[in-house]
C-alpha cells in the first residue's frame, strides 16, 4: 500500500465490539502491543472486519501526541505506547519525532520545534505516544 502516512501498523483483528453507530476494533500486533480503531459499523461491514482478518492501522504522524511524564496522569486516550526516541528531523517549523516502543513498534510523531525544546527531546528520551481510537484508519487487503 503506498500512502503519505508514516505510521502503518499491521496487525490481526483481536475483538470486535459493536456498538449502536460506531465499532471498537482492537489489532494485535503481535508483539505484545494492541491499538484499538473507533469506526463506524458500516465500514466494519465493508472491510469484513472479524477476529483473525489481518489489517493495517493508518495513523498520520501529526495525530500522534507525545508526552515525556506520562507515568503522572492519566490519558482517556486508548492507545498509549511508552518508548525513546530514535531519531529527530528538524524541520523549519515542526520536527519529525521517530520513537521505538518497548515492544518494537516504531512510530512517528510531528510536534512543534518548540515543544521538542520544551520537552527536552532528544535520541533516547523516554516518551509515551498517545493516540486517539477515533484517529486510527483501519485498511484491508480486497
Amino acid at each position: 500500500m503506498t500512502i503519505s502516512a508514516r505510521n502503518q501498523l499491521i496487525g490481526v483483528v483481536e475483538s470486535v465490539v459493536v456498538g449502536a453507530i460506531n465499532d471498537e476494533v482492537i489489532l494485535d500486533l503481535g508483539n505484545g502491543e494492541s491499538i484499538a480503531a473507533i469506526i463506524t459499523k458500516n465500514s466494519t461491514k465493508q472491510l469484513g472486519l472479524e477476529k483473525g482478518k489481518q489489517a493495517v492501522a493508518v495513523i498520520k504522524a501529526p495525530w500522534v501526541v507525545l508526552v515525556s511524564d506520562a507515568q503522572e496522569y492519566q490519558f482517556s486516550a486508548r492507545n498509549q505506547f511508552c518508548g525513546k526516541v530514535e531519531s529527530i528531523e528538524k524541520g523549519s517549523v515542526n520536527s519529525v519525532v521517530n520513537l521505538k516502543t518497548e515492544a518494537g513498534t516504531l512510530l512517528s510523531a510531528v510536534v512543534t520545534n518548540n515543544s521538542t525544546v520544551e520537552m527536552a527531546l532528544a535520541v533516547g528520551s523516554k516518551v509515551t505516544a498517545i493516540i486517539k481510537a477515533s484517529a486510527v484508519i483501519l485498511a484491508t487487503k480486497k
